[in-house]
């Protein structure tokens, strides 16, 4: 690392990768040394606007700056060549989801990363929105009891060339957070719908865990991120009900046969907790707080490794139209 300040460089110029560089800029603990993209003229505008250098190579860019880490923000189906890329060059790196939409390209990704001992985090940011940390909470201090059900929907407008993008790219944070909140699946059975001519860009699961608990997902790509209640968990036990209402608007929490609920709402003036982005934020203060104590990420790749294996059983469910039981999960950390 150099110095007091850690020099990070990012992979990418889209919508999202603004996010990456509207934290690394404000940050007084980064240099955020550079940005490297494929067309020198959207990368040199980005680059101007965050006071950092730019690049059409990402090789150039990692020998001439040699950075302490590097983030990764790309179009969701190619990940996979630049995420090696920085690997076999030896930097730790903080990636965007999905990990990858292969399972041949996650196993690669993860070994590579694993024989160089590197860093390898991913941005699941949803888990650090506060009403998903007072739900983790509720659940692990015993307030909720065993938990008996889980249900998931999330879901606004969308379309790829892929034909289930819904399910590995956006739905990859619905078993991210389920598996978290919930423990592990152990089976899934599915349904999905390709009427809209997009793939099969909406689906429902059925879901056991293994420690007994059922759920459902239904996720979509056919609605509207406009309309209220677009992204919903419920979480009941033997001693209460969780409640998570777009992520960052409601957290909820009532106990069984208290007709009175517990309730969040982002106050007056904290627009932190009420802002979807800032959970990103807050996921990247966890990362560099680890970073810099030499601990392993908060959020390690291979959680996105997993999301691509309950994505693919689920593929698999629909068409063989039978229950698949999903892998263990075995950690590639």
């Amino acid at each position: 690392m150099s110095g007091s300040a850690l020099k990070i460089a990012l992979v990418g110029t889209g919508g999202w990768a603004r996010e990456h560089c509207r934290i690394l800029s404000l940050r007084p603990d980064v240099d955020f040394c550079a940005v490297a993209g494929r067309n020198a003229e959207r990368t040199a505008q980005r680059a101007a606007e965050y006071n950092t250098q730019p690049y059409t190579s990402i090789e150039t860019m990692l020998a001439e700056q040699k950075p302490d880490l590097v983030c990764v923000c790309l179009p969701n189906q190619h990940h996979f060549e630049r995420t090696m890329q920085v690997i076999e060059a030896g930097f730790p790196l903080l990636v965007e989801k999905p990990l990858v939409f292969e399972m041949e390209q996650a196993n690669a990704l993860l070994k590579a990363a694993k024989a160089r001992d590197l860093f390898f985090a991913i941005n699941f940011n949803h888990r650090y929105a506060r009403p998903l940390q007072l739900a983790k909470d509720a659940i692990e201090s015993g307030k909720v009891g065993d938990i008996v059900f889980a249900t998931w929907r999330f879901g606004g407008e969308g379309e790829s060339d892929h034909p289930h993008a819904n399910l590995i790219e956006t739905q990859c944070h619905a078993f991210d957070q389920l598996e978290w909140l919930c423990g592990p699946v152990a089976s899934v059975m599915a349904e999905m719908t390709d009427q809209t001519g997009k793939g099969f860009s909406t689906l429902a699961l059925s879901l056991r865990f293994q420690n007994g608990a059922v759920g459902s997902l239904l996720g979509t790509y056919d609605s509207s991120y406009a309309y209220r209640d677009t992204q919903r968990i419920e979480i009941n036990g033997t001693k209460g009900r969780v409640l998570i209402e777009d992520t960052v608007r409601r957290f909820q929490f009532q106990s069984v046969g208290d007709e009175v609920a517990q309730e969040w709402q982002a106050g007056y003036f904290n627009d932190r907790d009420r802002e979807f982005h800032r959970t990103f934020d807050r996921h990247m203060d966890a990362v560099l707080m680890a970073f810099r104590a030499g601990e392993a990420p908060p959020i390690h790749a291979a959680w996105g490794k997993r999301a691509l294996q309950l994505a693919y059983a689920a593929i698999e469910s629909y068409e063989t139209g039978r229950r698949v039981q999903t892998p263990a999960g075995e950690s590639d950390a």
